[in-house]
């Protein structure tokens, strides 16, 4: 009976060891199945922190493009107008003048057709008569200024106020303050 009994326990000891092994094995396995859901969670949270400053950077830029295309387009009308109060001074016929005879002195001689703007029209005489060179009004608006064309040396000599104005709205940006155009 001892004998009988010694093997119940041992048999019931052996079982219990086994038991206590799995639930060891268990309790670990357990364990590091939850670390891995932590870091797991923990990564997905943070690709969805680092979506989501992504989208709010990229709105924040979209916004500021608008707004910095706004006052660009805002600062060039007002540039625009002071063209015309320029266009409308004393000063403007002889800004003319220069810039015809700069382009006279640049042909040296050759051939050339001098242009000057449809709104322009009521200066031609004075201006022919200050150059000593025939002028042709032109059938595009160029807002102000001259344009020449030497033909037989493919030369365009531009002192228009549109081709100026377009090339400054192109080269514009606005400075960030921290470096940042």
């Amino acid at each position: 009976m001892e004998e009988a009994r010694a093997q119940g326990n041992e048999i019931i000891d052996s079982y219990r060891d086994a038991l206590e092994k799995v639930l060891q094995d268990h309790k670990v396995e357990a364990q590091r199945q939850s670390e891995i859901r932590i870091k797991t969670e923990t990564i997905n949270a943070k690709q969805q922190i680092n979506q989501s400053l992504a989208k709010a950077q990229l709105d924040l830029k979209r916004e500021q493009s608008k707004i910095q295309q706004d006052l660009k387009d805002k600062i060039f009308k007002e540039t625009l107008e002071l063209v015309h109060d320029y266009m409308k001074s004393a000063d403007y016929p002889d800004f003319l003048i220069r810039c015809i005879r700069d382009a006279l002195t640049f042909a040296n001689g050759s051939s050339m057709t001098i242009y000057i703007n449809p709104s322009d029209e009521s200066l031609k005489s004075s201006l022919e008569e200050a150059t000593g060179t025939q002028l042709t009004i032109s059938t595009e608006d160029f807002i102000g200024g001259v344009r020449c064309v030497i033909r037989d040396r493919n030369i365009l000599i531009d002192h228009s106020f549109k081709t100026q104005l377009r090339d400054e709205y192109d080269k514009f940006l606005f400075s960030g303050g921290d470096g940042i155009a």
